[in-house]
């Protein structure tokens, strides 16, 4: 058990490392224009934006299958 934990916190540690290692690659080798391309014009926040972006997909789907869950069951209960 405590095995797993640590790969998987080595691993998205790793991770964390490997995306903002490649976003300074970005920010540093590239034009303006292919940079805008790619982080957007507010290049500051991508991470932010990104986590806000999962967040808000994150609480419609769960909000659509709670829905979708409160009508399946309540018809049963009344």
């Amino acid at each position: 058990m405590f095995k797993r934990i640590f790969w998987v916190g080595l691993g998205f540690g790793l991770g964390v490392i490997a995306v903002s290692k490649a976003q300074a690659y970005v920010k540093a080798n590239t034009p303006d224009a292919a940079r805008q391309f790619l982080l957007g014009p507010d290049q500051d926040n991508v991470t932010v934006r990104t986590l806000a972006g999962l967040f808000d997909e994150f609480n419609t789907a769960r909000k659509a299958r709670e829905h979708e869950l409160n009508e399946r069951y309540s018809k049963d209960v009344h």
